[in-house]
């Protein structure tokens, strides 16, 4: 099978920095299905492992990326119960597994879902990883309750940005919150107002936009940019009680005792926890994924599609990991093959 993928780290301006190459259509196991790929979209993850991953080596067997895809199910596992052969499936994969940057990939059933009914595959290539991220992080580590939380208030730190673009849809959309989100261009603003953002403000002197938008405190903090560089700010905006949770890490600890007067709350979200440690409730990944597709398809959720590249080829993933290394993509940019 064809895939794109890499020997070395390189910056993605070099001629090798992706590859083309032919590998072995690999074989699914008890519970894996194998996908035959149409469709991929590109995540911030991406270029960060491309980036560090096979820093000062070269690799003998290069190495295929990837973590969101769509696709055809054409073989399966002796014990896959969710799914069967022909069925169209979409999904984030596994971060410790072989990506989806090629024609076939092997994906656990437990933690792919049916592709949305009402989307194009490189719609729904848009959806998954940013989906299950967002869900994860507003219902699973806040604990957010539409019924006890209805009408609290929100702010969304990275608000035009993959995940940003569908957090504000489930925060708005399903849990029924104010949403505020930041952006500091004309286009970004805009997109997040068509998400559904009830006030969009300039991250820069962010506790005096926040306040100017009519909110001391917010209840909720979800940061999707970088977690010390704001933290003294969300120190100050959170709602004593509150809960900060944010899914971008830190070289630098963050100093948690400030959040002590407040008794406020802090979690940590990755994506990849259920499917990196087979956690009990790994399956809840797929049970995620089909309500999404079901409030896609019902139209309460949209895509975050904004750009397709078309074609399985090097120099499609150069330009969408140049994009996305700018800083300053907007929603989601899909590969269709």
């Amino acid at each position: 099978m064809k895939a794109i993928g890499f020997k070395t780290s390189l910056p993605i301006g070099e001629k090798e920095s992706f590859i083309e190459f032919e590998t072995s259509k690999p074989t699914p196991g008890s519970k894996d299905l194998l996908v035959k790929i149409s469709a991929v979209s590109v995540n911030p993850v991406d270029f960060k492992i491309r980036q560090s991953s096979a820093k000062d080596t070269v690799l003998e067997t290069p190495k295929i990326i990837g973590w969101d895809a769509v696709g055809i199910v054409e073989a399966v596992g002796e014990n896959v119960n969710l799914f069967k052969i022909g069925d169209e499936v979409y999904y984030a994969g596994d971060i410790t597994k072989q990506g989806s940057n090629a024609e076939y990939q092997i994906v656990d059933e437990r933690i792919a879902g049916r592709k949305p009914k009402s989307l194009s595959i490189e719609e729904s290539a848009a959806i998954p990883l940013t989906a299950l991220t967002a869900w994860e992080i507003l219902f699973d580590r806040i604990r957010i309750s539409p019924e006890k939380d209805k009408g609290k208030s929100i702010l969304i730190i990275g608000g035009a940005g993959g995940v940003g673009s569908i957090a504000i849809q489930l925060a708005k959309k399903i849990a029924g919150l104010k949403v505020i989100a930041t952006a500091s261009r004309p286009e970004t603003a805009e997109w997040c107002k068509e998400q559904g953002a009830d006030f969009v403000v300039d991250h820069k002197n962010l506790v005096e936009n926040v306040r100017q938008s009519g909110f001391e405190y917010v209840d909720f903090i979800v940061d999707f940019v970088d977690t010390n560089t704001y933290w003294d700010r969300m120190v100050e905006l959170i709602k004593p009680q509150g809960h900060i949770a944010s899914i971008t890490g830190s070289a630098e600890p963050v100093v948690l005792n400030k959040l002590k007067s407040k008794s406020v709350s802090f979690s940590w979200e990755l994506m990849y926890t259920r499917s990196m440690y087979e956690t009990e409730d790994i399956q809840e990944q797929h049970n995620i994924l089909n309500k999404v597709a079901d409030l896609l398809d019902d139209g309460t959720l949209k895509t975050t599609l904004n750009e397709t590249l078309i074609g399985l080829s090097a120099s499609n993933f150069k330009k969408a990991h140049e994009q996305l290394e700018s800083g300053k993509t907007i929603g989601k940019i899909a590969i269709k093959f």
